[in-house]
């Protein structure tokens, strides 16, 4: 056996080389869901227990999956490096920081002090990874066959969350310039996506459950702009939501093609943005009193809990019949940027 081969062997031995930054999509599901409910204890009234006890849950999450994940930069290297070459993989390390920026947000009900060392080490995290590998994206020299909607995380997500926390820290004009940068970032990068879409060649199967993300954007973006702004039910507001209820109805009737290879963990891409559009949706409640927001918030809510139960049952499976994690990138160590027909390492 080749001694790289043997290497790999050893650390597909050990738990933390196994754990990918994508599971980083878990915190940002639960987070999310907390988020949905404490908007929906303010707007509906319903109980405040379940909204916090979803935040402890993405605090065990994200405590979890941070550990291992430092650990498999100590433990495994070179396939920590590997990853983070991977022409998509590599996009979820940016997660870690959203990650960090979601839980700053729920402990802001617990300690300021807490919530602003978060919000400090999350958005750094954010924006240092955001500009080195929107850095080396611009280079070019990349196939357009990976161009998915993981790029909108190290700097689309990241901007937006980053204006929401600073925002309900009450640091409003930091949270205007974090949201500026996302909301650009974005409509930049979706013409790019979109192209690769129409133009290019079909996802395989392996990478369609990245579509989820596309979600995201106008989804959190809304519910950044409802925090950086005044609030208020104002046009914005309104088409972003409607964009991303438009992008929602789009995944849905796409749900046959997209789960053609199966549940995993990837689902979770799904959750960020379908929590996020269930947030900003409930927020508009308690302002608009009737309308549009009144008819639809009370379904996305709904629809939304519906998806993260069955994406966190489908995970528990895997868990129980040992399949969560992947195996590690061993070829990665030799080549990162050949990918095979099904969008995984060869």
């Amino acid at each position: 056996m080749h001694p790289e081969e043997m290497r790999v062997t050893e650390l597909d031995e050990r738990l933390a080389s196994r754990v990918p930054a994508s599971l980083f999509g878990v915190v940002l599901g639960l987070a999310g869901l907390a988020n949905a409910w404490r908007a929906a204890h303010t707007a509906w009234h319903l109980p405040a227990a379940i909204g916090e006890t979803l935040f402890f849950a993405a605090v065990a999450a994200w405590l979890a999956v941070t550990s291992l994940y430092v650990l498999k930069w100590f433990q495994a290297t070179d396939l920590a490096l590997a990853e983070s070459e991977h022409p998509v993989q590599c996009c979820f390390i940016g997660l870690a920081g959203v990650s960090t920026l979601l839980i700053a947000q729920g402990a802001l009900s617990f300690s300021r002090a807490l919530a602003i060392f978060l919000f400090v080490v999350g958005a750094a995290a954010t924006l240092t990874f955001a500009l080195w590998r929107t850095g080396r994206l611009w280079r070019g020299a990349r196939s357009p066959a990976s161009t998915t909607p993981v790029l909108y995380l190290p700097m689309v997500a990241g901007c937006f969350v980053s204006g929401t926390v600073a925002s309900n820290l009450g640091w409003q004009d930091w949270g205007q310039l974090f949201f500026g940068g996302g909301f650009f970032a974005w409509l930049a990068i979706e013409s790019v996506l979109l192209h690769r879409l129409y133009t290019g060649e079909t996802l395989p199967p392996a990478l369609r459950p990245t579509l989820g993300i596309q979600l995201a954007p106008p989804a959190v973006g809304a519910v950044s702009y409802l925090s950086v702004g005044q609030g208020a039910p104002d046009l914005m507001a309104h088409a972003m939501i409607g964009y991303a209820i438009l992008q929602a109805l789009l995944l849905i009737r796409m749900s046959r093609w997209i789960t053609e290879q199966g549940f995993s963990a990837s689902y979770w891409a799904f959750t960020f943005g379908a929590t996020a559009l269930a947030a900003a949706s409930i927020r508009l409640v308690p302002i608009n009193g009737e309308g549009a927001m009144t008819a639809i918030a009370p379904a996305v809510f709904i629809l939304t809990n519906s998806l993260v139960i069955g994406v966190a049952t489908g995970t528990v499976r895997l868990i129980l019949q040992g399949k969560l994690f992947p195996p590690p990138f061993a070829s990665t160590l030799h080549d990162t940027q050949k990918c095979n027909h099904n969008g995984e390492m060869r």
